[in-house]
Order: structure tokens, then C-alpha cells, then sequence
């Protein structure tokens, strides 16, 4: 490939070199750049679901729903970039007149885009976009541990952009290393909190701002003011998808004690509802990245009692949807994120105890809450603290462009999707502009009897 036959050093110096011309701060430019992207994902349709096929096993469904959906924020970037690029009004004081002022959003320059196996395809487009739609030339590294789409990924990309504009560094850690130690004017990192420690150590050296996406331990209250199928049904959903394998996936229920059983024999209802009698049979269920992450999972089924799934098949990578009761606090199923399809189940009888167990924990990217109890909403997003909260449901409020998607604390810094990834990629740049016609003099030395003016403006 024409990216990986320059070294890493000579790519983003190409990079420069091109984002020193201006064209890509040209709204057209940035227009026709957003039309190839979605070119790149129609066209390619078919390939893309074979290479998440082959990383993950992926549901053609799944791929559809999760991976090929980017389609739907790439044609809200088309439709949104002519209002997004135009300078902003700011309001000046009465002090400053006759100034005014506005704010122009304008591109950082060189970003870098490191992108997780879970989601390999999905997870490098969408910043991707708001990265073009804010006018910057970008390096992307897909995971290696998703080597085909990473593949996939350099084949495209190669054909439909320049590497001076748009250009694909695959390979393992030590390329990971290699491009943290070069200078970049944004990195855009999605992963584990562990590796997100490293990349914003490595971008402090030089200054660089950070978006980290990383994850947690999302809990999920259920309440007994519920309707337990709809509940039952849509937490199956959020956990199974893709294996478990979702950073947004309720990662433990904090289930109230009087409904718990009632719950559990609902979500085994709705597990024979999505993948039959033997889910491994299911071509709708997705398999686990890699040995050692199937051998960290398996691990945790020590944990507690297995009241659901547990089969397990290192052959084929496969883990049965599985339900766990009875674990401790201190297991290590509960000491770190799961990211699998491992679904322990912690009873409560007061409210006060779960909102104590999660504020116990940092702070996790997703928090739900199963409830029709107005008060308790209120009370749970009043005294808890995550990335975002969906009330009701599980992972679909990142299908939501109009909300900004991000961490907060342990479970990331920064924000995207929709207008917020085009923030994310650009510089608001305050200009005041005063004109010539009028110049007061109150602010001029020498000062003598000026103060008790200025002292009447201050206030």
C-alpha cells in the first residue's frame, strides 16, 4: 500500500504539507469529501459485512444495524456542513462599542484516529467524518486484532483518497507506539481506560488535545415499576449484541429483590426468543474477538452461580449468553469492565443501596434505568453521575445523533457524533473586529480624571 511504503514520519509530513495548501478548508471541498465516505460504505457494502463476518463472526443484521447505519450521521454531516462552517454572532458589550464579534470554526489540522476491534468498521468512520466535515487531513489505525476489516479499512480508503488527505497505518503496538510519539494536533482514541492512559500520556508530551472514548462498568437499575417483557426484551438485546462486546452494554443489573426472580425467567424467555434453544447454533449470535479475550471471560464464570448459559467452545470462540446470581463486590467479574457476554445480577431492596454501589465505582460511560416512576428517574439522574443515561432502554441513545456521545471520568474525556464530532475536530477562533469610524478615547493614558467613568461602566 502507498501509505505503509512511506515511513510514519514522511505520511504526516505529506499530511502537512497538503492542509498548508487550504484546499481542505474549502466548504466545497470538505462537501465532495463526505460524498466519497458515503461512497466508500454504499459501495462496499458487501465486503464489509464479509470482513466482520470473518473478525467477529458479526450477524449480517448486526453489521447492517451497527456498522453500515454510519450511512445515517454521514448524510446528517452533508446536510448540516454549509451551517456548521459559518461564523457565529457573538454578542459585545455596550462598553466595546462600536465593536462586534464572531466566532469561526476552523480545523486543527493533522488528527489521528485510533480505532477498537469491536466495532472496527463503525468506530473509525465516525470520527472520520466529523474529522473531514471539519476540514483535517486524518491517519487512521484500525485494530490488528480485527485484521480483516483492518485490511478492508487500507484497501478502501487507498482507493477513494489521497494519503495525503486520508491515509491507513495498519499494523500492531509497536506502530501504535510509533505514531503516538509523532506530533499531531489532535488524537482521537477509542479502546480500554488502561491503553487511554498511555495515548494521553504519549499526546501530553506534545501538547496535544485528547478525545478518549473508553467504557466501564455501565450498570443497569431495574425498578418493580416496569413492564418486565419490554424491560427483559430490551436488556437482552443491549448485553447480547455483538457477543457483548459493546462498551455501551449494561454491564451488571442492580435488579430490585421483589421482581428478580420474575426478571430472570424473562430474559431467559427472551434468549430462546433471539437465538433458539442452542444459541450456538444461531447464526444471529456473534462469536469473541480472540483467545486471550475469551480466556479473560471464561475466567469470570467462576464467579457466583450461573443461573443462564455458561457453555463454552474455545474452538470457535464462543461463549453462551450467560447470566450470573450471587456474585460478590469483590469477584473480579465486578472489578473490572466485562466486554462479554457475561450478565451478573446484584439484588437490592432499597434504591439508596444501588445508587451507593454505583457511586462507589468511577464513573461509567452508560448508566439505565428501567422505571415508570417519575421520582426515581429524577432521583437516579440527580445523584449519579455517567456519560449519558437512557431511561427505559439500552444502547440506542447512541443512535441519537442530536446527543453528544461520550465519557466522562475513567470512562472518557470529549465528545461526538452529529455537529459534536465536527466540534470535536475543530477550533473555535474568537475574532473581535472594531472599525476606524469611531475612536474613544476613555481607555487612553493619560488617565486623569477617567477613573470614576470607568468605575461607572465596571459597576
Amino acid at each position: 500500500m502507498i501509505a505503509q511504503e512511506l515511513s510514519i514520519t514522511d505520511i504526516i509530513r505529506k499530511q502537512r504539507d497538503f492542509f498548508k495548501t487550504g484546499q481542505t478548508k474549502d466548504i466545497h471541498f470538505r462537501l465532495e469529501q463526505l460524498k466519497t465516505l458515503k461512497q466508500v460504505v454504499t459501495e462496499n457494502k458487501e465486503a464489509i459485512i464479509n470482513a466482520l463476518k470473518a473478525d467477529l463472526k458479526k450477524p449480517e443484521f448486526e453489521s447492517y444495524a451497527t456498522e453500515i447505519g454510519t450511512l445515517l450521521e454521514i448524510d446528517h454531516a452533508i446536510k448540516h456542513i454549509k451551517t456548521w462552517t459559518k461564523p457565529q454572532k457573538a454578542p459585545v458589550s455596550l462598553q466595546l462599542f462600536p465593536g462586534s464579534a464572531k466566532i469561526y470554526p476552523e480545523p486543527l489540522g493533522v488528527v489521528l484516529i485510533i480505532a477498537p476491534w469491536n466495532y472496527p468498521f463503525q468506530l473509525i468512520i465516525l470520527p472520520l467524518l466529523g474529522a473531514i466535515a471539519a476540514g483535517n487531513c486524518a491517519i487512521l489505525k484500525p485494530s490488528e486484532l480485527a485484521p480483516h476489516t483492518s485490511r478492508l479499512l487500507s484497501q478502501m480508503m487507498e482507493k477513494y483518497f489521497e494519503p495525503a488527505y486520508i491515509a491507513v497505518i495498519e499494523g500492531g503496538v509497536q506502530t501504535s507506539q510509533q505514531l503516538l510519539a509523532e506530533k499531531f494536533d489532535h488524537i482521537f482514541f477509542t479502546g480500554g481506560t488502561a491503553v487511554g492512559k498511555i495515548v494521553m500520556e504519549a499526546a501530553a508530551k506534545n501538547l496535544t488535545p485528547v478525545t478518549l472514548e473508553l467504557g466501564g462498568k455501565s450498570p443497569c437499575i431495574v425498578d418493580s415499576d416496569i413492564h418486565l417483557e419490554h424491560t427483559a426484551r430490551r436488556i437482552t438485546w443491549g448485553k447480547f449484541l455483538n457477543a457483548g462486546q459493546t462498551c455501551i452494554a449494561p454491564d451488571y443489573i442492580l435488579v430490585d429483590k421483589k421482581i428478580k426472580q420474575n426478571l430472570l425467567n424473562e430474559i431467559q424467555k427472551r434468549l430462546q426468543e433471539f437465538y433458539g434453544n442452542n444459541p450456538a447454533k444461531s447464526s444471529d449470535y456473534a462469536r469473541i474477538i480472540h483467545q486471550k479475550h475469551f480466556d479473560r471471560l471464561v475466567s469470570f464464570l467462576k464467579n457466583g452461580e450461573i443461573r443462564i448459559g455458561g457453555e463454552t467452545n474455545p474452538s470457535d470462540l464462543y461463549i453462551a449468553p450467560t447470566v450470573v446470581d450471587n456474585v460478590s463486590l469483590t469477584d473480579s467479574v465486578m472489578q473490572e469492565e466485562i466486554f462479554g457476554p457475561i450478565l451478573p445480577v446484584i439484588e437490592y431492596t432499597d434504591i439508596t443501596e444501588a445508587i451507593a454501589l454505583i457511586n462507589s465505582k468511577p464513573k461509567p460511560l452508560a448508566l439505565y434505568l428501567f422505571s415508570n416512576n417519575k421520582n426515581l428517574q429524577q432521583r437516579v439522574l440527580q445523584e449519579t453521575s455517567s456519560g449519558g443515561v437512557c431511561i427505559n432502554d439500552t444502547v440506542m441513545q447512541y443512535a441519537v445523533s442530536s446527543l453528544p456521545f461520550g465519557g466522562v471520568g475513567d470512562s472518557g474525556i470529549g465528545k461526538y457524533h452529529g455537529k459534536f464530532s465536527f466540534d470535536t475536530f475543530s477550533h473555535y477562533k474568537s475574532v473581535l473586529h472594531n472599525p476606524f469610524w469611531l475612536d474613544l478615547k476613555w481607555r487612553y493614558a493619560p488617565y486623569k480624571g477617567k477613573l470614576p467613568l470607568l468605575k461607572r461602566l465596571i459597576g
